[in-house]
């Protein structure tokens, strides 16, 4: 809930469908996921579908006693999954499989699309490492080698990243493209950007301290300055642009709800990045915020605590995704409980939670589209999945909460061509648990079968990736 100052550099991938999209179509390829391949998809029986992909002599056949495709939410029994490469090859009942291929069978597992979690601060580290102002800047990069890895092995091979200090994510994320480290495919937004004083700055030290901080570490205000910020984040490489248009809990200085943006900067912010195809996460608590941000053009609302009728029919009509990150409302309200979570943040973490769980619920009920984020970080790392159990808990159905970490989380990475689904063609990540999740939510906090793009990272319960130099 927290921002430090973040950075992140992007390769160029495929750019997705631009139906579905929330933000803007883009128009060039940003980052690179994946070769080119052939997209015409072929039937192959009643229940397949096949894409004719590079010949690759990496061939695995997976047999899922149960498949939950991501693309409407529905089961299918007995499918087979034909891996070729990085992708998807066929996906169907009775798909051929070439000699030769490895063959894994999870005939009494339940097979789904690797999630996504739309909220993480990967180089967060909750548990240890003392103060910040003690820690030497590489913590964070080895931090975040440790929990990349346990977030993939936890079932989420994609994250969108939205806060680190120190360029640590750059280089984390530079390291697990290159394959040097295991770990989530990585959507980043380099520095947060909010006002002196704001949420998303650094409060509570004297003025001597530290420099005072500008568009370099994403503290600006004003058209000109807003402007300049956004286009400084994309100068070095973000790909999803974060601000702060409330204030928030774990921040030193200034109330939970209260406006920090003018409805005319998040305007000319939203604009700006729309012009570079970059779309916009907004973390927001109070009312007036929200819907400033919404009219602004957001693509998604980060925790959305504080909601009415006039807020989510808004938030409705423009289409505006609610990333809810229950999880950190539970956490930071039993360490204020506890004591550990003391002064203005614990005193906030109280005062807003009794308001965060009807909000969700008010949003689902008036059709507001839901995705998959938790603000792992705040919390361990690893235990994402219990957003899951809150998801279901507030009203959702079993079916919609994996879809909103899988098919709605990649609408609103704008990724629907490459991810969020189990389609032929599509990239190969899968996660597998044994049992049926749709009757026990809870499974998916167990996870027993990991693949990202071709590679399986986890198997019968256990890290099963070979290290990168062999």
């Amino acid at each position: 809930m927290r921002h430090g100052r973040w950075a992140a550099m992007a390769t160029a991938i495929q750019r997705g469908h631009p139906r579905e999209r929330p933000g803007p179509t883009p128009k060039r390829a940003r980052f690179l996921l994946l070769p080119a391949v052939s997209w015409a998809v072929m039937a192959s029986g009643l229940d397949a579908q096949r894409v004719t992909l590079p010949d690759s002599t990496e061939v695995t056949a997976i047999v899922a006693g149960r498949l939950i495709d991501g693309v409407d939410g529905g089961v299918r029994e007995n499918v087979t999954i034909l891996v070729r490469g990085t992708r998807l090859e066929a996906v169907g009942a009775g798909v051929p499989v070439p000699a030769g291929a490895t063959r894994i069978d999870l005939s009494d597992h339940t097979v789904m699309p690797g999630f996504i979690d739309l909220h993480t601060h990967i180089t967060s580290d909750p548990g240890g490492g003392g103060s910040s102002l003690r820690r030497w800047p590489g913590h964070l990069a080895i931090a975040g080698v440790m929990n990349a890895r346990i977030t993939l092995e936890a079932g989420f091979t994609t994250i969108r990243n939205v806060g680190s200090d120190d360029f640590a994510d750059v280089a984390l994320r530079d390291a697990i493209n290159a394959g040097m480290v295991p770990g989530p495919r990585m959507f980043t937004a380099v520095h947060s950007l909010g006002i002196t004083g704001g949420h998303c700055d650094s409060n509570g030290y004297r003025p001597d301290i530290f420099e005072e901080p500008g568009i370099e570490d994403g503290i600006a205000q004003g058209i000109e300055r807003v402007r300049e910020a956004v286009n400084y984040q994309i100068k070095y490489g973000a790909d999803v642009i974060k601000f702060c248009a409330t204030g928030g809990v774990l921040s030193e200085g200034d109330a939970v709800g209260v406006q920090q943006y003018t409805e005319e900067e998040m305007v000319v912010l939203v604009q700006t990045a729309n012009m570079a195809e970059r779309t916009v996460a907004a973390h927001a608590h109070g009312l007036e915020g929200i819907k400033a941000a919404v009219r602004a053009g957001v693509t998604s609302i980060e925790h959305g605590s504080m909601l009415d009728d006039e807020t989510v029919r808004l938030m409705a009509e423009h289409g505006t995704y609610l990333v809810p990150t229950m999880m950190a409302f539970e956490d930071v309200r039993e360490r204020a409980l506890a004591g550990t979570l003391g002064g203005l943040p614990g005193l906030k973490a109280l005062e807003i939670y009794p308001y965060f769980r009807e909000s969700i619920q008010l949003a689902m009920r008036e059709g507001v589209k839901i995705g998959f984020g938790t603000d792992a970080g705040v919390f361990p790392h690893g235990e994402n999945a219990g957003e899951f159990r809150l998801l279901v808990d507030a009203g959702m159905s079993p079916a919609d909460a994996i879809l909103a970490a899988t098919r709605e989380a990649a609408i609103v990475l704008q990724r629907t061509d490459e991810l969020g689904s189990v389609e032929a063609g599509k990239v190969a990540d899968l996660v597998a648990v044994r049992g049926d999740p749709l009757a026990d939510i809870d499974l998916l906090q167990d996870i027993d079968f990991v693949m990202k793009d071709g590679v399986v990272y986890k198997q019968d319960g256990r890290g099963a990736r070979r290290p990168a130099t062999e």
